[in-house]
């Protein structure tokens, strides 16, 4: 006696029939709990089952009767005598070839922000998960705190749970179900459109977004962000960025480079080099006055003038002691008597000895 597929082939003489693997279509006849039925051409069921009915592309979720799907032929007969196929599979491939294309477009899309860890955000992007690491947020979501803490790192990265991010594909790989998305390309790309209007020597007015051991980040433009390092902070030493400016401040600076998408600011140079008002002023061997403003393990600084700082050295080899100590030659805050032995106006460079 026949099999149900052999009846099947028999009725459909002129009809090209399915073999494993290939994409076949038809209408849903039957939605079940843990089935979907399927009529092909009216010649032939297949039957769907279980976890092959979740469709990654997206396209079949919420099947209802009447709906045209294509689908993967899993067997030619099962136990049932009818075709076994799989929604997942033929949407796991049109969900892919999308994803592909979507990276070669370089189109910007929106994903979901699902849950974070230390390394960065678990993101979906239709009906596929992938991950955006933190090296590829945006400027406005990078995790700035102080001292790289792990757990503060964290802390930041949650907040982001939830949220919708606008992204693109750099890299895909369907063999290991890999899926890296970067919200960073898609403001480099913008910024480097809007950088257009900018250029070297342009004085800009911005807010403070971030201030770390660095430096200081500034946003300015609607979005647009640049770095003032440490060193273009002010013509004076300074070793902690928070003691000129904090989060929050609007200031005006210069820009002195603007490359690819990266713009680096500085707020010293609107003002005068006070450098130059004494390159004649002082020479080597000169007696001056100076306050000392802070211990070094090779001596300590002092100012001469306002701005005008330098490196103090004792004279005889001795060095001078930790502040507090008992037997320190000198005090933070108070003047002292120091011979000039090192004066370089055009490098910013002024050493000295303390007299005896």
């Amino acid at each position: 006696m026949p099999t149900k597929m052999e009846q099947l082939l028999g009725s459909a003489k002129n009809k090209i029939l399915p073999k494993q693997g290939d994409l076949v279509e038809g209408n849903v006849i039957f939605v079940g709990r843990n089935e979907i039925l399927i009529d092909i051409d009216e010649i032939m069921t297949g039957l769907i089952r279980g976890h092959e009915a979740y469709d990654e592309s997206g396209e079949y979720n919420n099947l209802k009767v009447g709906d045209h799907v294509t689908a993967t032929v899993l067997d030619i007969e099962n136990e049932r005598g009818i075709l076994e196929l799989s929604i997942k599979q033929a949407g796991h491939k049109k969900a892919w070839d999308n994803l592909e294309k979507m990276q070669a477009d370089s189109k910007v899309v929106s994903v979901n922000v699902l849950e974070a860890n230390k390394g960065g955000l678990v993101v979906k992007l239709d009906q596929v998960f992938g991950f955006l690491p933190v090296s590829q947020l945006s400027p406005k979501n990078y995790p700035r705190v102080v001292g790289g803490n792990k757990n503060k790192i964290l802390e930041k990265l949650k907040s982001l749970v939830g949220e919708k991010l606008d992204v693109i594909i750099i890299d895909i790989n369907d063999e290991e179900g890999t899926l890296i998305v970067s919200e960073r390309a898609v403001e480099k790309d913008q910024r480097k459109q809007a950088l257009n209007n900018y250029k070297k020597g342009d004085i800009i007015e911005g807010k403070v977004t971030g201030v770390v051991d660095f430096g200081a980040f500034i946003e300015f433009d609607h979005g647009l962000e640049g770095l003032i390092h440490i060193s273009e902070l002010g013509w004076q030493r300074i070793d902690n960025p928070r003691e000129v400016v904090k989060e929050g401040d609007k200031i005006k600076v210069q820009i002195i480079e603007v490359s690819d998408s990266k713009v680096s600011l500085s707020l010293k140079r609107l003002t005068k080099d006070p450098w130059e008002d004494i390159k004649d002023k002082y020479k080597i061997g000169d007696k001056v006055k100076a306050k000392v403003i802070k211990f070094n393990e090779f001596g300590v600084f002092v100012e001469i003038m306002p701005m005008i700082q330098g490196l103090a050295r004792v004279r005889g080899g001795t060095s001078f002691k930790d502040p507090g100590d008992s037997d320190n030659k000198v005090e933070i805050g108070k003047e002292y008597n120091f011979t000039i032995t090192n004066f370089e106006p055009l490098d910013h460079k002024l050493g000295l000895e303390l007299n005896d």
